[in-house]
């Protein structure tokens, strides 16, 4: 699976496109793979021929080798994620989007059995790209993918770390592996009971496809961090969603 947080600049114009989805039909190594990546999705954006190029990574989701269709649907539901579900993007491509949802549902038992929980979280992100969920289509894999969010506290401004991952759930100044005297508060997640909307179905969702990793994370995503700073708490989805 490509690390998102390391695409660089598209690398070259995007006529380039047709011949690096050619290659990857023909060889899909990891390289050419990283390379549409880049082209695709550079720097975690979009441009025209990341739209264009959606027919034939549905194609490629749907029929291609195991790696090429959690590739294609991950890259997809990237480029999915910024657009509305009413935007022009999705009626041009409606067909493509259709099929990439169903692709997705498919491959839901594979991605649940996955030893990683980072390949099932990207795929809740991307079903909820292909639906034109707002803010979790691109901040859900933001954080509980790379162990946390970094974000400000909403009374004093003061720059947290909240960890949600294997390192633990508590809020920081620091990161996620923090000094020894480092101040960390732990979090404190949602009762599930009073989970609802989104938080509630994703929740649900890994319970349900075995996933008790995720869906202990995704009560803290939803529950409430203290400032270590001025203590004050506030809601950690309110604060994630703010970046979306």
């Amino acid at each position: 699976m490509t690390d998102r947080s390391n695409l660089g600049p598209a690398p070259g114009p995007a006529d380039d496109v047709p011949a690096l989805l050619d290659g990857i039909e023909a060889d899909p190594d990891d390289a050419s793979w990283n390379r549409l990546w880049e082209a695709l999705y550079p720097q975690g954006g979009t441009r025209p021929a990341s739209f264009a190029a959606l027919p034939r990574l549905a194609a490629l989701a749907a029929t291609g080798d195991p790696d090429s269709r959690v590739n294609a649907l991950f890259l997809a539901g990237a480029v999915l994620g910024g657009q509305d579900r009413d935007s022009e993007v999705r009626t041009t491509h409606a067909a493509a989007v259709a099929t990439l949802l169903h692709t997705a549902q498919e491959l839901r038992p594979a991605l649940a059995a996955a030893k990683d929980p980072a390949e099932y979280v990207y795929l809740l992100e991307s079903v909820l790209a292909f639906e034109g969920v707002p803010v979790w289509s691109t901040e859900l894999g933001r954080g509980l993918a790379n162990g946390g969010y970094e974000l400000y506290c909403p009374h004093c401004s003061a720059g947290q770390f909240i960890a949600i991952g294997p390192y633990g759930h508590f809020s920081t100044s620091g990161d996620w592996t923090p000094a020894a005297d480092a101040t960390t508060l732990p979090l404190r997640p949602a009762d599930p009971a009073d989970l609802h909307g989104i938080g509630r179905r994703l929740h649900r969702t890994a319970l349900a496809d075995g996933r008790e990793d995720v869906a202990t994370a995704l009560t803290h995503l939803f529950g409430t961090a203290r400032c270590t700073g001025c203590r004050a708490e506030f809601s950690v989805a309110d604060q994630a969603a703010v970046h979306a």
